[in-house]
């Protein structure tokens, strides 16, 4: 009896040795897609990035006009990881949001969110978000309405929450209400604590083939690990085209670079050959 208990127990080491290290060799990347209820060709190349590519994790942005259609098109791919992209800035130059709710401190003249947190050599400190008097209690508000708003909309489907173009950085006590309203939604709002490091898919590419070439070569040399790509899939269309702002208007050309690459045969190749694991945000809590 003693030795079979004996035998039993370094069997069961040795099978949570191997797991262990099996877990140590594994790759696991997060395709997050962002912006998803921007526009509907981001609906669109979102969608089909996860449907037809390796975008497992998207994240959403409440105040944008096409929200309402985003939320139908996941709907119908319940599998798809969602977080909330809170927004509080407007950056496009041909389309505009607002707050969803009466936020007079952060938005301009026209009811419109400032276009930048931060001035630069476009935006001078009146035209951006941390340039005016903005009020933190008007700040919870608008976010917890945005977070209540896509939870209401997608129930038991959000994971994770981050704020749209870094808005943490802006100022420390916004950082503290993100990370509050986190705990308090049950959402996460860093991967710090799961040791995710950024993958860097593209290499400096930006535009077509070369895109698809650097993602090969980045995927056939990583190492085991948990990673995490963000990137913005959309189409090169007329919608599209009409999307940007000084110093970023090839978006179109750039966006369906990342939706062709994130969908493309070889790219779906080099995953399978060499076994890495494509995860959710949800994956990593579990």
């Amino acid at each position: 009896m003693v030795n079979y208990l004996k035998f039993f127990l370094i069997l069961l080491w040795s099978i949570i040795l191997n797991d262990a290290q099996g877990q140590e060799e594994d790759i696991r990347i997060i395709f997050r897609a962002d912006d998803i209820g921007s526009s509907h060709t981001a609906n669109l190349a979102c969608i089909d990035a996860y449907k037809n590519g390796v975008a497992r994790s998207v994240e959403i942005m409440v105040p944008c006009p096409w929200f309402p259609e985003a939320v139908k098109m996941l709907k119908e791919v319940p599998g798809y990881d969602v977080g909330i992209h809170l927004t509080m800035t407007s950056e496009w130059e041909n389309i505009k949001w607002g707050p969803v709710t009466n936020a007079p401190s952060l938005t301009d003249e026209d009811g419109y969110f400032f276009p930048t947190y931060w001035p630069n050599d476009r935006f001078p400190p009146e035209r951006t978000f941390t340039g005016n008097d903005w009020n933190i209690l008007e700040v919870e508000q608008e976010l917890r309405a945005q977070i209540e708003m896509a939870m209401k909309h997608l129930p038991g489907r959000i994971s994770h929450m981050g704020i749209h173009m870094g808005g943490t950085s802006a100022d420390p006590r916004i950082a503290e209400l993100h990370e509050r309203l986190g705990k308090e939604y049950g959402l996460v709002t860093s991967l710090e604590p799961y040791n995710v490091k950024y993958f860097n898919g593209f290499n400096g590419a930006r535009l077509g083939e070369e895109m698809i070439t650097n993602l090969v070569q980045a995927l056939e040399k990583v190492g085991p690990g948990n990673y995490l790509f963000i990137d913005h899939p959309g189409y090169d269309t007329k919608e599209m085209q009409a999307i940007g702002h000084d110093g970023y208007y090839d978006v179109a050309e750039n966006r369906d670079g990342v939706t062709k690459a994130w969908t493309d045969p070889r790219v779906m190749a080099v995953i399978e050959r060499r076994g890495i694991q494509l995860i959710t945000y949800a994956d990593l809590i579990k």
